[in-house]
């Protein structure tokens, strides 16, 4: 955390939480499946993960920005509509209950307003279908739709940072974002 608040200007924190939630479903006796490395999300599954991501991991990571001055606000894509998905096509893979952002659908506006209020977003791994389910989604998928999204803003932040771990791994910064539509 001590890194990413050291981090110049404006920025957006985006988290999975994949290795926790695998423990969990171990010790609740749900059975984890995984292709590709990839998740399947049945509704079992799903409502582990929104327990985990959304709640635990969340507001514990948003509570330890609080610690170093930070001030950040835990979210999910369902939050503002910040972060619209449609649920992944079952063929060739049936994923389950898995999403897939679109940068053109995301809440640009309401992302920027926190921003330019001083406030770090801190985006967990939910998105939603805009039909009222909450789906697993990608976090690095997560941290590119909002990178991609906000590079059409003039108040777009400087990097949009997906941790893992507790390591940043992915920081994409507003010209990769560009470079990569």
């Amino acid at each position: 955390m001590y890194d990413f608040n050291r981090l110049e200007g404006r920025k957006a924190l985006v988290h999975g939480g994949g290795v926790m939630a695998s423990k969990m479903a171990e010790q609740l006796g749900i059975e984890t499946k995984m292709v590709q490395g990839r998740r399947i999300t049945d509704e079992e599954t799903l409502k582990l993960v929104i327990m985990v991501y959304a709640g635990w991991i969340n507001k514990n990571i948003v509570a330890s920005l609080q610690k170093i001055g930070c001030n950040a606000i835990g979210l999910s894509g369902a939050d503002g509509n910040s972060i619209p998905s449609v649920k992944r096509s079952p063929v060739p893979i049936d994923f389950g209950f898995v999403g897939d952002p679109d940068p053109e659908k995301a809440n640009a506006e309401f992302i920027s307003q926190l921003i330019e209020s001083a406030v770090t977003p801190r985006f967990c791994a939910i998105t939603h279908d805009g039909n009222g389910s909450l789906l697993n989604t990608n976090a690095d998928t997560v941290a590119y739709t909002v990178a991609t999204a906000l590079s059409k803003k003039n108040t777009a932040p400087r990097s949009i940072t997906a941790s893992r771990k507790r390591e940043f791994c992915v920081t994409w910064t507003i010209r990769q974002a560009l470079l990569n539509l």
